[in-house]
C-alpha cells in the first residue's frame, strides 16, 4: 500500500512537470494565434510560480487543519479546472489567469505531496518514496516535450494544456482509496485511526503499536509549544528554517527553470535553428532528468544526502561555466559540447539539486510545525522560480545568455559551502529522531547518518 500512495501522492508532481513544461513546447503554436511581446511571455510563463507562490502562503496551515489527503484532493480539482479553462481560451488574460490556478494547485501540493509521503513511509526508504515526486516532476516535463513532439503544429496548444485533465482526474479518483497521514492523526487526537492507518500501510507483520508509541510520544512531548508560522523563529527550530528555504533559494537560482521552461530558445543560441531539431534535443534533455533522477532515488538512501548534494552543486557550476564560455566564444567551444555540457547540467541538477531540497524540507521541522515549515520553504521555492522565469527572457534581451549562466554558475559554487556547513545528514534517522536532535540545541548541520540497516522497524 506504501508504495501505491507515493504513485499517486507523486501524480502532484507529474502534474506540476506537465505544467511546467509544456508552455515551452506549446509556446510556438499559441504565439501563431495569440502575439506576445517579451514582457508578456515573461508574465504569462511565471503565472504558474506566481500562484504556487500564493498556495504556499495558506498551504501549510489548510494541511495542518483539514489533512494531507484532504488537501491533495482539492488540489486535484484545481489541477482540472485550470486544465480545462487553458485549453479553452479566447483571450491572453484567460490563459494567464487558467495558468495561475494551476500555480495555486501546485503549490499546494507541492506542500502537501512530499509531507504526505515522509510522514506515511517507513524511515529506511523514506528518501526513494519521497524522491518519487521529484521523479514525476521530471517524467511530467518529458511527457510535455514528447507531446509537443508529436502534436506539434497550429492550434495543438488547446489539446496540449487539455490533456491534463487527465492525470488530475487520476490523482483524485487515486486519493479516495487511500488513509490520511498517521502523524497527522495522532497529533489531533486520533491514535486509533492512526492505527487503522498504519496497518494498511505496513502490512500485518509489521511491529505497528510500537511504531505508533513514538509518534504518540513524540506529540505529547510537543504538547504546550507554541504552532505556527511563529514558532518557526524560535531559536531551537530557527537552524531547520534556514536550510529548508536556503536549499530552495539554491535549487531555483541554480538555473534549472530557466533550462525547462525555455529550452528551445537556449538551443537556438547553441545553433539549431530548426524548431523541430530544437524541440528533439529538449526531449534528450527531458530524458536526461527522468533518468538520472531515477538513479538517485537508489543513491539517497545508500550514500546519504549531504554527498549527493556536494556532487550536484559541483556539477551544476562546472557545466553553467563551460556553457558561459562557450556563447563567449562560439569558434572554440563546438556546439556539441555545449548540449553536452546542458545534458550533464540537468544530470547534475537530477541526481541531487532538484530531490533533496524536497525530501529534507518534509525531514527537518518538527511535527507541530511541519505544515508552516514547509509552507516557509516553498515560499522560498516559489518566490524564486517566479523571479528566474520572469526575469530570465528579460536577461537573455540584456545582459546575455553567458552573464546569466555565470550567476547561475557562482550560486551554485555558494551552494557546496551551504551543505557542508548548514545541511544535516537525516539518512538512517526517523522524523521523531530529527526532531529530537533538533530541538536538544545541538547543531543541525552537525546531524549525521545513522545506519538503516541496524535501525528497528519503525519510521
Amino acid at each position: 500500500m506504501i508504495y501505491f500512495l507515493a504513485f499517486i501522492a507523486a501524480i502532484a508532481g507529474f502534474l506540476f512537470g506537465y505544467d511546467e513544461g509544456v508552455i515551452a513546447v506549446a509556446h510556438a503554436s499559441l504565439s501563431k494565434d495569440f502575439p506576445m511581446d517579451p514582457l508578456v511571455v515573461g508574465f504569462m510563463t511565471s503565472a504558474v510560480p506566481l500562484g504556487a507562490l500564493v498556495a504556499a502562503c495558506v498551504a501549510g496551515r489548510i494541511t495542518d487543519r483539514f489533512g494531507r489527503r484532504s488537501v491533495l484532493m482539492a488540489a486535484a480539482a484545481l489541477f482540472m479546472v485550470g486544465a480545462l479553462v487553458a485549453a479553452s481560451i479566447t483571450a491572453l488574460w484567460m490563459l494567464i489567469g487558467a495558468r495561475f490556478v494551476l500555480g495555486l494547485a501546485i503549490g499546494t501540493a507541492a506542500v502537501a505531496a512530499p509531507l504526505y509521503i515522509a510522514e506515511c513511509a517507513p524511515h529506511g526508504i523514506r528518501g526513494a518514496l519521497v524522491s518519487t515526486y521529484q521523479l514525476a516532476i521530471t517524467v511530467g516535463i518529458l511527457m510535455s516535450y514528447l507531446t509537443g513532439l508529436l502534436l506539434g503544429g497550429d492550434g495543438t496548444w488547446r489539446v496540449m494544456f487539455g490533456l491534463g485533465v487527465v492525470p488530475g482526474a487520476l490523482f483524485l479518483i487515486g486519493l479516495i482509496f487511500l488513509p490520511e497521514s498517521p502523524r497527522w492523526l495522532v497529533l489531533k487526537g486520533f491514535p486509533e485511526k492512526a492505527r487503522a492507518g498504519l496497518i494498511r500501510l505496513r502490512g500485518p507483520a509489521w511491529d505497528v503499536d510500537g511504531e505508533l508509541v513514538g509518534m504518540v510520544r513524540a506529540a505529547k512531548e510537543e504538547l504546550g509549544r507554541r504552532v505556527g508560522y511563529r514558532a518557526l523563529l524560535e531559536p531551537a527550530i530557527r537552524p531547520a528554517l534556514i536550510v529548508g528555504t536556503g536549499l530552495f533559494f539554491l535549487q531555483q537560482l541554480s538555473g534549472i527553470n530557466a533550462v525547462i521552461y525555455y529550452a528551445p530558445e537556449i538551443f537556438s543560441h547553441a545553433g539549431f535553428d530548426s524548431v523541430r531539431t530544437q524541440t528533439l534535443a529538449t526531449v534528450g534533455v527531458g530524458a536526461v532528468n527522468v533518468l538520472t533522477t531515477i538513479v538517485a532515488m537508489f543513491l539517497i538512501d545508500r550514500i546519504g544526502r549531504r554527498p549527493l548534494l556536494v556532487i550536484g552543486f559541483f556539477g551544476t557550476a562546472f557545466t553553467m561555466l563551460v556553457i558561459a564560455v562557450g556563447v563567449i566564444f562560439p569558434q572554440a567551444v563546438p556546439s556539441w559540447i555545449i548540449i553536452a555540457m546542458l545534458l550533464l547540467y540537468i544530470a547534475s541538477f537530477a541526481i541531487a539539486v532538484g530531490p533533496l531540497p524536497h525530501l529534507l524540507m518534509s525531514e527537518i521541522f518538527p511535527l507541530r510545525v511541519r505544515g508552516p515549515g514547509m509552507s516557509m520553504a516553498s515560499l522560498s521555492n516559489w518566490g524564486f522560480n517566479f523571479l528566474v522565469v520572469f526575469a530570465f527572457p528579460l536577461m537573455l534581451a540584456g545582459p546575455g545568455l553567458a552573464f546569466t549562466f555565470t550567476v547561475f554558475a557562482v550560486i551554485c559554487l555558494g551552494g557546496i559551502a551551504f551543505t557542508l556547513t548548514r545541511v544535516p545528514e537525516t539518512t538512517g534517522h526517523s522524523l521523531e529522531a530529527i526532531e529530537k536532535h533538533l530541538m536538544s540545541g545541538k547543531a543541525l548541520g552537525a546531524m549525521r547518518r545513522e545506519d538503516s540497516t541496524a535501525a528497528p522497524r519503525t519510521a
